[in-house]
């Protein structure tokens, strides 16, 4: 098929199908992003709750989670780290995941955590360990394995990347159990 521009627009034609293209690519962005935009965590406040129990996060120790769905702009909250594999890791779960977040308890105080927002995905988690969230046993979140690696140690535990985290290990069997605040 023969074209109908000058030969001289031939290179312009091309230009421009190629920046459309790109442009194209650009605006889909990378995965974890939102309009071009690289998603951020959200911090917690004294009333974010759960949303699967409606607990209020701040009222309780240990890692929190959130978890961006694409078909909402805001994260659904989790107070604690096995609630969101519980969720995440269900064979049920088909919502698609832009971004999940856990705190990283190598910097956040275990007590009262704040801040420290790292992507879930490239976190390393400590099954096991003696310390307790706000459901009783929990699992541990950190940026770097060191951290996790000197967490196990004092508070016994298996560290484990995000990929090695199985749905037997998020058990969501009667945490209320566990809750003195309840």
């Amino acid at each position: 098929m023969m074209s109908h521009l000058p030969f001289s627009l031939m290179p312009f034609r091309r230009s421009l199908l190629a920046a459309l293209a790109a442009g194209l690519l650009a605006a889909c962005g990378p995965t974890g992003s939102d309009g071009g935009k690289t998603l951020a965590a959200v911090e917690i406040d004294q009333g974010t709750a759960c949303s699967l129990d409606g607990m209020l996060l701040a009222d309780y120790p240990g890692p929190k989670a959130q978890i961006f769905y694409a078909d909402r702009p805001e994260p659904e909250f989790f107070c604690d780290t096995v609630e969101m594999f519980g969720i995440y890791l269900k064979p049920e779960q088909v919502r698609p995941v832009k971004a999940i977040f856990v705190q990283d308890m190598g910097k956040a105080d275990w007590d009262q955590p704040r801040d420290a927002w790292i992507d879930a995905k490239t976190a390393w988690y400590v099954i096991g360990s003696s310390r307790h969230g706000s459901m009783g046993p929990t699992i541990g979140s950190f940026a770097q394995q060191a951290d996790a690696q000197k967490f196990a140690q004092a508070h016994g535990g298996k560290v484990l990347a995000f990929d090695a985290i199985t749905p037997d290990m998020a058990v969501l069997d009667g945490g209320a159990l566990h809750d003195s605040k309840m």
